[in-house]
């Protein structure tokens, strides 16, 4: 018997009417469609397997993007980090990422590996079943090793080590692990509703998963069927310190803010005081109404104050690690 699990508020990335999305932008139709700030948009693909690829993209503010080295002061990267049943291009993330390279960053964004997406939302659900944090470790060290070897698009614009993670639920708790796993990468890190809990699902989910070998999570918007296969728990369970996520932030010499909404699932909630509580020398920031998306949906029609709060709150963290530019 399969069981299924619905994941509505444990880290569910929603739209307004449940409907399919729609294939990638074109460039031409994404500066089309893009009001202010204006940015330019740079794709980029990296190959970490055979056939495995990390696709991403590269932003930059129009009058910064493609400039000679040299000719404009290098602005600190932001790596956006998304998480379960994320992808890049889902709702907030190239909003987000537009408004930091306005407010004065080169903001990248990718996808995983194993997300799940490729050419549109959840067209390889095989690779999105054997998903694991190691993989995602692995795939997230790909892109800043690629930020630091000067391997993506508009490379030239950036201070390559001045690197700052933004990570969104799952997306916060892989950087507070790639935080702690190499403590001179990283300038600061800023976890959006992040997990404070590496296992997402109940102890019965769990059970059937390794003793079936593979479990089925719904997926309310676009109404499949997402497995989750044995090796998920198996690599968890093989570095169970290590996914620790609450001690991992506790030991961690990176400055950390938490911005936890006041809307969220309750389970979310309890990781946020599990992380308040091992980890209090970082800092932690409460919104008020705030759900698990700060309000926005997919596809992205318009922002919300609880976004603009979070943007903004990063921006001020952030600029207080790097300096006034």
């Amino acid at each position: 018997m399969r069981l299924h699990i619905a994941m509505l508020g444990l880290g569910e990335y929603g739209n307004l009417a449940g409907g399919q999305t729609s294939p990638e932008k074109t460039e031409e139709e994404e500066e089309e469609t893009m009001e202010e700030p204006k940015v330019e948009r740079r794709r980029f693909e990296l190959q970490v397997e055979p056939n495995v690829l990390i696709r991403g993209d590269v932003y930059a503010s129009e009058s910064d993007a493609g400039t000679p080295a040299g000719a404009s002061e290098p602005l600190p990267v932001i790596i956006l980090v998304h998480g379960f049943k994320g992808f890049k291009d889902w709702g907030f993330f190239p909003y987000t990422a537009k408004r930091f390279a306005a407010l004065g960053y080169v903001a990248v964004t990718f996808n995983f590996s194993h997300n799940g997406v490729a050419a549109r939302d959840f067209d390889e659900l095989q690779r999105f079943g054997r998903n694991t944090y190691s993989r995602e470790q692995a795939d997230l060290a790909s892109v800043v090793d690629a930020v630091a070897a000067g391997r993506l698009p508009l490379s030239e614009r950036m201070v390559r080590e001045e690197l700052l993670l933004v990570g969104h639920s799952r997306g916060g708790g892989n950087s507070v692990i790639f935080a702690a796993d190499h403590p001179d990468r990283l300038r600061g890190v800023v976890a959006w509703n992040g997990i404070g809990h590496a296992d997402l699902f109940g102890p019965a989910f769990r059970e059937q998963v390794l003793r079936e070998g593979v479990g089925y999570v719904a997926n309310a918007r676009t109404k499949q069927e997402m497995p989750i296969e044995a090796v998920f728990y198996e690599d968890l369970d093989r570095h169970r310190e290590r996914f620790d996520i609450p001690a991992r932030a506790a030991e961690a010499a990176t400055p950390m803010l938490f911005i936890q909404g006041k809307g969220d699932a309750q389970r979310l909630r309890d990781g946020f005081e599990a992380l308040r509580a091992a980890a209090p020398q970082q800092r932690f920031l409460e919104l008020e109404g705030a759900d698990h998306t700060f309000g926005a949906r997919h596809p992205f029609t318009e922002t919300t104050d609880a976004l603009e709060q979070a943007i903004a709150a990063t921006d001020a963290f952030f600029r207080e690690i790097v300096g006034q530019r």
